[in-house]
């Protein structure tokens, strides 16, 4: 029996790539179905606010998941760093995609290749919205000048070959996945800037009560990705932060054990709380919890405190 489904996504380039290809990998996995996209503006589509000012949560998924309760949609397409850690009771991520290059990406206007961060000219001006990537930054470069910067990745891009930024810190998989990887100068590694939690991972979200579509997309799971992206996101549940917040963190699965490292941090770099910890890949989410609770021990809470103020 043929059914028909609707994708939804946000409608940028890279949006739609995850979309696209999501839907094509459904369609070679289950060819009963047939499955069209549909795009949906977000508030973070609408609005050119920095993020801190129209609010972090759920600012690229809202609309998404609203589109999914009113059955609109039957699958939303997410960029998992985008997707809050507490979902609508009748929503679940029914599959996490394998994980891209989760590391951050240095863009320089003169495409050159450069082997570390310290390379930047002095009081170079640097292109990001994102608090953790200012964070790490400013703790290794406190004289970097740092200047907002929103839009699509073209556009970022566009704006830094006009000469309004020396350098952008970007994600490497989003580069990757449209083809920019000719632009990556530099791809962060994870010791010097710890990636967002979920990072270079595509989150699947449909209705915890439409049996079809959930099996059909438990299929395109990817299991080590889910065991680390679920420590990752419970991690940053148990600390209260959301996408905004200058919080970091990284899992892996290594000799089947989990290994999982994050920081907290004020935003102008002046102090971080760095830790990792292992555990069972068998029980994530309290890999999660745990490493949270030992931040907190050491004082994250209060770092949280000041940027909430």
């Amino acid at each position: 029996m043929q059914r028909s489904l609707v994708i939804g996504s946000r409608g940028s380039k890279l949006a739609l790539w995850q979309a696209e290809t999501f839907q094509n990998q459904l369609q070679i996995t289950d060819p009963s179905l047939t499955v069209q996209i549909d795009i949906i503006k977000t508030t973070g589509d609408v609005k050119a606010d920095p993020l801190s000012v129209i609010g972090g949560k759920g600012v690229f998924t809202k609309e998404l998941e609203e589109a999914l309760l009113d059955h609109r949609i039957d699958i939303a397409v997410h960029s998992l760093k985008d997707l809050p850690t507490i979902l609508p009771d009748t929503l679940t991520i029914a599959a996490i995609c394998e994980r891209a290059d989760p590391r951050d990406a240095l863009v320089l206007q003169s495409q050159a290749l450069v082997s570390s961060i310290q390379q930047l000219h002095e009081r170079a001006i640097v292109g990001t919205s994102s608090q953790r990537r200012l964070a790490q930054l400013r703790a290794r470069r406190p004289d970097i000048i740092f200047k907002e910067l929103r839009g699509n990745v073209d556009t970022r891009i566009r704006k830094l070959d006009e000469g309004q930024y020396d350098a952008l810190i970007l994600a490497s998989a989003g580069l990757e996945r449209l083809g920019l990887e000719h632009r990556i100068s530099l791809h962060i590694p994870v010791e010097d800037m710890l990636p967002a939690v979920g990072q270079g991972a595509i989150a699947i979200e449909t209705r915890v009560d439409d049996e079809l579509v959930v099996s059909a997309v438990k299929k395109l799971d990817h299991h080590e990705t889910r065991v680390a992206c679920l420590a990752e996101r419970e991690l940053l549940r148990s600390l209260g932060g959301g996408c905004q917040f200058p919080i970091a963190a990284h899992a892996i699965v290594k000799n089947d054990r989990l290994q999982l490292e994050a920081l907290v941090a004020k935003p102008d770099g002046s102090h971080l709380i760095r830790d990792q910890i292992n555990g069972s890949i068998e029980r994530p989410e309290e890999v999660g919890k745990a490493l949270a609770a030992k931040l907190l021990a050491a004082g994250a809470g209060s770092l949280l405190s000041e940027f909430l103020k």
